[in-house]
């Protein structure tokens, strides 16, 4: 059997993470499958690093444009795949191969307020319906985005498979001390401090975050740092103009992109980590600090209690208080952010790529062998 998978997201944040493991998990588990990566030019050799079971085509389409509509069903036709996985929301309708799509999550249809333009809406809404109902199965990420795809696209349920992500393998490994130490030393982590990771988007809820942050050091924690993690904080003013109304310049600090080595660290490092996100399809950075053992506060909306059952104190994102409340927990009780410490990575393993992407080979054989 022939699969083809669109790899042209290999680098993105989320979905290119979904991308590369998959891919890598893919290698590992899967040596007599042929698989066809539709790549751009600068990923053409990422094959030799996978099998002689791999093996890439050009796709120079841009993603979301034009192109991609007329040029994707070509060249799935000139390659005879068996079956094609998009592993984002786009499905050309003249594909006629077998397809699976994975739709992480409804975010644009939920805030399309986040969206540009009316224009980036509709296309969205568009090509979601069109790559769920013509999609011979559609793949989600946790029971939350199953429930959202089935009340904007009133697909069959037994259409929608739910395969959960999970985490990079180096999130496990416990660095040396040497390392710890140059990460204290460079970032001057010589206070205690809350740590968010993530994109930096309006859903994510960081606006509240800063309010809920002097909250508490107005509250008695003045000895406390915030720690933002997470590249173009520049498309967010409103997030700079909350630390500047409220005088936060020198307690919160924003590190930019860092590599997963360091940001394994700084979960380590944290006295608590904190997600206040208003939506997520899965949410990598909760499962990600719980792996590491860090506290983690996180929010009681979409997939988030899913991912952490447990093993994190979950609080009310659109209220502030509770954002406050849920810190302070774990800040003023030792017992509660032991106890989190201690569920946190025993959560975690709960969730598998080694197992996850066995089941989407699997459903590739499935479906391409359906009549």
């Amino acid at each position: 059997m022939r699969i083809a998978i669109d790899a042209r997201k290999l680098h993105d944040f989320g979905i290119g993470t979904y991308t590369r493991n998959l891919l890598r998990h893919l290698a590992r588990i899967d040596g007599d499958t042929e698989y066809v990566l539709l790549c751009h030019e600068s990923d053409l050799g990422v094959a030799s690093q996978l099998g002689p079971n791999f093996r890439t085509v050009l796709e120079p389409s841009p993603n979301y444009s034009v192109r991609e509509q007329i040029h994707i069903p070509y060249v799935l036709n000139r390659e005879r795949a068996d079956v094609f996985h998009a592993p984002h929301y786009v499905l050309p309708p003249a594909i006629r191969c077998r397809s699976v799509v994975t739709i992480h999550d409804c975010i644009h249809l939920m805030f399309p307020q986040y969206l540009p333009n009316r224009a980036a809406y509709v296309y969205a809404k568009a090509s979601m319906w069109l790559a769920a109902h013509r999609s011979d199965c559609i793949l989600t990420v946790s029971e939350a985005s199953k429930r959202d795809i089935l009340h904007f696209f009133n697909v069959p349920p037994e259409k929608i498979m739910v395969v959960y992500n999970a985490i990079d393998e180096h999130f496990w490994v416990e660095p040396a001390q040497e390392d710890v130490e140059r990460v204290r030393e460079r970032y001057q982590l010589d206070h205690r401090f809350v740590l968010y990771a993530g994109n930096i988007k309006p859903h994510k809820n960081l606006v509240r975050l800063i309010e809920a942050f002097d909250d508490l050091r107005k509250s008695g924690f003045d000895d406390l740092k915030l720690l933002i993690i997470g590249d173009e904080i520049s498309k967010l003013p409103a997030l700079r103009r909350a630390v500047h109304q409220h005088k936060l310049h020198k307690q919160v600090r924003f590190l930019g992109y860092l590599p997963d080595e360091t940001l394994a660290i700084l979960y380590r490092l944290a006295a608590v980590f904190v997600f206040p996100s208003l939506y997520e399809g899965f949410g990598l950075p909760p499962l990600e600090a719980m792996a590491s053992g860090a506290p983690v506060v996180t929010s009681n909306v979409s997939s988030l209690p899913e991912v952490a059952g447990d093993a994190a104190v979950l609080v009310d994102p659109y209220d502030v208080d509770s954002i406050v409340d849920g810190i302070r927990r774990v800040l003023t009780d030792p017992a509660l952010a032991a106890e989190l410490r201690r569920k946190g990575p025993i959560r975690a393993r709960e969730f598998s790529w080694e197992r996850s992407v066995a089941r989407t080979r699997d459903l590739y054989h499935e479906v391409g062998a359906r009549p």
